[in-house]
């Protein structure tokens, strides 16, 4: 977990074969799953939130088939540690 901007771009990039000014949200964990480094690209530049336990480990997201994309909720799930073992979504119609 020691690098930063320029790193992490890098590894998107050279790695992940991705563009890390696209927009999305990147996400690096450590080996022990306690420090959280997401990495994402606004308007004028970088921007780099990093979150480290005291206690416990962040639980990776587990993803199927070859696309890794996560929705906002569950990223923000994920970052407060929260666990969501079954979701069901109720049909809504207007009045």
């Amino acid at each position: 977990m020691r690098k930063s901007f320029n790193g992490l771009s890098g590894l998107v990039k050279n790695e992940l074969g991705r563009e890390p000014t696209s927009g999305d949200v990147f996400i690096f964990l450590n080996r022990n799953r306690t420090h959280l480094k997401l990495l994402h690209w606004e308007a004028g530049g970088f921007v780099l939130y990093y979150k480290r336990l005291e206690q416990g480990s962040f639980s990776p997201p587990v993803f199927t088939g070859d696309n890794h994309c996560l929705t906002w909720s569950k990223l923000v799930l994920m970052v407060e540690g929260l666990q969501v073992k079954e979701a069901h979504q109720k049909l809504r119609y207007p009045r």
